[in-house]
């Protein structure tokens, strides 16, 4: 499966987008009809602290699965969209089967 990532406005750094593959893959490991996944790193404008902001797109057959969460870190905004994501595929996975 391919893990594309960009990083807005700044330049991720390596040990941040192993970080983030690796998370990625687990998550995209619960469902077999994964094609690919696109994950955007974006610096809010504002100065707050939780100004760091992460969106995945899981891109399987029918509609992708999309989750954007903002944090004080991109670890913390990885996390938070990897969990909202598991959710996502959860509920995705009983309605195929019609539970």
């Amino acid at each position: 499966m391919k893990v594309s990532i960009s990083s807005l406005h700044f330049k991720a750094d390596r040990k941040l987008e192993d970080f983030i593959r690796e998370k990625v893959t687990k998550v995209s490991s619960l469902f077999d009809g994964v094609i690919g996944s696109d994950v955007t790193l974006k610096l809010d404008q504002s100065i707050t602290n939780g100004n760091k902001i992460a969106e995945i797109r899981i891109q399987i057959p029918g509609n992708d699965l999309f989750a954007k969460k903002q944090a004080k870190t991109f670890e913390e905004a990885i996390d938070s969209a990897v969990d909202a994501l598991k959710k996502q595929i959860t509920r995705h996975k009983e309605k195929v089967k019609g539970l």
